[in-house]
């Protein structure tokens, strides 16, 4: 086959049944991406003689006698094509993933394509950015801007990586190939619990080009939890590389190794596994019970009741609220049930491995790569010398990444064989074996005095952690923030933490908070109606307020405090712009138009411990490298890291050379979850250059003479009073006398501070189809001082983009075994472009962090809110209180009267 990619003849034959996708990578154009494999994404876009299409589903032999672009030859980082600028300078791109197909498909739009992008974009998918950063690239919207030297904080500067974003050079985790290097595929599990009688490889190694099949008897016997945290005791060891016996569907059973991905899922579909079938159990309430069946025994002192299958339970207190409801005037009531929600990072889980120089290196996409080296050294016994575990760029994660999931085979493999090996997840292994959000069901009762005082407050959160507990019990404590938004003198709080045959849970955006935070706030809407009081009105009376303790499970002290009214400013600037534009009409007498608003908070790092270690050095080539091990998948901290340094040592953006996410280059780092690459990293990137600058400062105050508070950095040197020394002869002169200008700062995740948000949506609902359209969309902030606001603008709009698909369109559907029925994107509805609204991001002006810089992390809380704003809107539209999630259609038209009069409730 000849065909001309990017401008080059390339005269190959493809494999028998080829994509155009694995076709172009194998020549080298890495821009391609894989993000489903079925024509859903959009993500592997090029152009087939100048005409947009999805090379995942177009046959290799289709480019023959044809030209092919990538995103590789549409512009270089020296000669953007005008969209590739755009998508630079709006800026269009989070994680970066689905750009280059974005911008395949972008770039060919006419003018009129440009003003109907619901239409234009509706083959491209971005999980990211909540696709506003996206229609403003698309329509030529500047957002980004240059800073002055040391005047970096605070402006919106481009990320570091923004030029290889859009030309498709930036390396993901799979855009590499290594010389021999082999492939693993896993055979799953077919059954929700099974004891493994026998498996026979004999058929499995007859498959040319298979190496090795690995059983649960070919893997090291050590238990351990994949999910990730500094103190991994807070999660239970009750996990096996591969085991012996099957606790859902989809349970990693046999792993192949070979040649080619075919030859090793040729090999998965040969291995003969004979099972025992054992009883399984699905619902929670129904695990807990007398004679359920038992996922596990009682190996694990953390795992509270195994003969329950209760991973851990909380029953914690505040006063009395048996008092606290006998002195109500109004007692409320409600059960709410949240459903389990995938990640859909477009980038799917993936690792690669090899051996070099004696040690055993993993290339991984994960967000602690400090973790996960930790976890291998363990899992394999491993010295620290022997392992060095990095990461490139990310493309995304929102705590699907906070786990070890794929680092371990490969590992395992390449310990095995000396060999370079390589597992990367398809879409439908990330839907059906990767790590959910927690199914939650969640039962509040509120007790308050008829002006609205609370008087007390009771949950009950039963929480689904599946065959696993990777994260079951901190996200069950993480639940008990939703009662900390409120003062109240009698809380309760009953949470459990229960296994079931189903797949394991884990971090999702918003880690346990989410699910207990939509039934909080529908809650406290409920109980606001049944008081006559409006929402906002209650929520003024009851938040909690600067002096006030953030109780929720005790009341003693803790390392959180906060000293602004900022959640009073966000329910201020929602209530304005909710009223403002109150006026806008209906979309016709067909829909019912309803206003609905909640309210949440989110800590600045989590409650385990967490570390970050930075370093920072001036080179002999006058550029300072910030070296920190916090990985970049979109949060944006790689931005905010050089932002802190350039401000710190007055310098500019450019000057800052950053090394990230490599244990062999970088020191420890928790990783970037909670929201503490920015608020923890981003301490220890601050402390790191205020300690370079003053070693360059008193280096030249001696050189000069000049005391050294008369002495100052700027981008080109340091002035010390009449007196200007440049960089360059301030390295050779130290350079020559042996010393180098170099830090390391370490800083941790606390004391910490608390970021507040509220949420406001005006919707529309059809009377007949029970169609939901949102009219406005807002969200106001605390999110301290605001280190770069289009990021903090991206973030936000991407955590509603998230809570929309949540509480609207994503459903994670099961069948009788508990396994997953819809595991692709077009079965299991992500929002795209036409599915969200622009949302109006209003910041709120604090300082009371202890941050860097006094910023706070709040990528994490912004999805909290949206799902019960949404439920109150339709509440208050409909008339209908709707407690489960997702607000689909059906399940909004299945209760829905034909007529009926116009609610009370929030003015519309």
């Amino acid at each position: 086959m000849t065909c001309i990619v990017n401008g080059k003849a390339f005269d190959e034959e493809p494999d028998p049944g080829q994509c155009l996708r694995t076709f172009l990578r194998s020549l080298g154009h890495y821009g391609v991406k894989k993000g489903c494999d079925a024509g859903d994404c959009g993500a592997c876009t090029v152009w087939l003689d100048g005409i947009p299409v999805h090379s995942c589903i177009t046959p290799a032999f289709r480019a023959d006698g044809h030209e092919v672009t990538t995103i590789e030859g549409l512009g270089s980082p020296g000669d953007l094509h005008p969209m590739q600028r755009q998508f630079r300078d709006a800026p269009g791109f989070q994680c970066g993933f689905c750009t280059a197909g974005m911008i395949m498909t972008s770039a060919t739009f006419t003018e009129a394509q440009k003003a109907d992008l619901p239409r234009s974009l509706n083959g491209n998918l971005c999980r990211c950015t909540g696709y506003r950063g996206i229609e403003d690239a698309v329509k030529g919207l500047v957002g980004v801007e240059a800073a002055a030297p040391g005047k970096a904080v605070g402006a919106s500067v481009s990320a570091p990586a923004a030029n290889d974003v859009v030309t498709g050079r930036a390396e993901f985790t799979m855009d590499t190939h290594i010389e021999g290097m082999l492939h693993l595929k896993v055979l799953h599990s077919p059954h929700a619990h099974a004891r493994i009688v026998s498996i026979d490889k004999t058929a499995a190694l007859a498959v040319p080009g298979v190496h090795r099949v690995y059983t649960w008897e070919d893997v090291p016997r050590r238990r351990f939890t994949t999910a990730i945290h500094t103190d991994h005791l807070v999660d239970p060891d009750d996990t096996f590389i591969l085991d012996n016996t099957v606790r859902f569907v989809g349970q990693r059973v046999v792993a192949v190794l070979a040649d080619t991905v075919g030859a090793a899922e040729e090999g998965c579909r040969r291995v003969a596994v004979e099972y025992e079938s054992m009883p399984a159990v699905f619902d929670p309430e129904e695990a807990m019970a007398e004679g359920a069946p038992q996922l596990h025994g009682t190996y694990d002192p953390f795992v509270r009741d195994p003969v329950r299958n209760i991973l851990l339970e909380v029953h914690s207190h505040i006063g009395d609220v048996d008092t606290g409801f006998a002195e109500a005037d109004v007692v409320h009531e409600g059960t709410f049930s949240s459903p389990r929600v995938q990640h859909a990072h477009l980038e799917t889980h993936g690792s690669i491995a090899w051996m070099e120089d004696g040690r055993l290196h993993v290339r991984t996409s994960s967000q602690s790569p400090s973790i996960a080296k930790a976890k291998l050294e363990y899992l394999f016994r491993l010295r620290p010398d022997q392992l060095r575990v990095f990461c490139k760029r990310v493309g995304g994660g929102f705590g699907g990444k906070q786990e070890v999931i794929s680092e371990d085979l490969v590992a395992l493999a390449t310990l095995d064989t000396g060999r370079p090996v390589c597992l990367e997840y398809t879409r439908e292994e990330e839907f059906t074996t990767a790590s959910p959000r927690h199914p939650m069901t969640v039962t509040v009762k509120l007790g308050a005095k008829a002006d609205g005082t609370l008087t007390a407050i009771h949950v009950h959160n039963v929480s689904n952690t599946g065959a696993y507990g990777n994260h079951g019990g901190e996200t069950l404590y993480a639940g008990g923030a939703a009662v900390m938004l409120y003062r109240c003198p009698n809380k309760k709080y009953d949470g459990f933490s229960v296994y079931t045959n189903t797949v394991p849970s884990g971090a999702l955006r918003g880690y346990g908070m989410t699910q207990p935070a939509f039934a909080m706030e529908s809650a406290m809407h409920e109980l606001a109606l049944a008081l006559h009081i409006d929402p906002l009105e209650l929520r003024r009376r009851n938040i909690v307020r600067p002096g006030d303790p953030l109780v929720a499970m005790h009341d003693g002290p803790d390392d959180v405090t906060f000293t602004e009214d900022g959640l009073a400013q966000c329910i201020d600037l929602v209530d304005e712009a909710m009223a403002r534009t109150a006026g806008e009409p209906s979309p016709g007498p067909e829909w019912l138009v309803g206003a609905g608003v909640a309210s949440s908070l989110h800590a600045t790092a989590p409650p385990t411990e967490h570390i970050s270690e930075a370093w920072v050095t001036l080179g002999d080539d006058l550029m300072y490298e910030v070296a920190v091990g916090t990985a970049e998948f979109g949060e944006g901290t790689s931005t905010a890291h050089v932002q802190i340094a350039a401000d710190q040592l007055g310098t500019t953006p450019s000057r800052i050379r950053l090394v990230q996410s490599d244990t062999d280059r970088t020191g420890f780092d928790t990783g970037a979850f909670a929201s503490a690459g920015l608020f923890v990293a981003g301490n220890a990137v601050l402390r790191a250059a205020n300690a370079v600058r003053d070693r360059i400062l008193e280096f030249a105050a001696a050189h000069t003479g000049v005391h050294v508070v008369m002495c100052s950095t700027d981008d080109e040197g340091v002035v010390c009073g009449e007196q200007r020394v440049s960089l360059a002869e301030l390295v050779a002169l130290a350079r020559a006398r042996g010393i180098r200008f170099t830090a390391a700062r370490k800083a941790y995740g606390s004391p910490r501070s608390v970021t507040f948000n509220t949420q406001g949506f005006r919707i529309a609902v059809h009377r007949v189809t029970g169609e939901i359209r949102v009219l406005y969309s807002v969200q106001a902030t605390d999110a301290g001082g605001v280190v770069n606001p289009a990021q903090v603008r991206g973030q936000v709009e991407g955590g509603v983009a998230q809570g929309i698909g949540f509480a609207l369109t994503e459903n994670y559907q099961v069948d009788a075994e508990g396994g997953m029925v819809n595991p692709n994107f077009r079965n299991y509805r992500i929002p795209a472009y036409a599915d969200i609204p622009r949302t109006d991001v209003l910041l709120v002006d604090s300082s009371d962090s202890v941050g860097p810089m006094r910023s706070k992390g709040m990528a994490e809380c912004c999805i909290n809110p949206v799902a019960p704003a949404l439920a109150n809107a339709l509440h208050d539209a409909t008339g209908v209180r709707y407690r489960a999630l997702p607000l689909t259609p059906e399940r909004i038209y299945s209760r829905l009267p034909v007529y009926r009069s116009a609610p009370t409730g929030l003015s519309k």
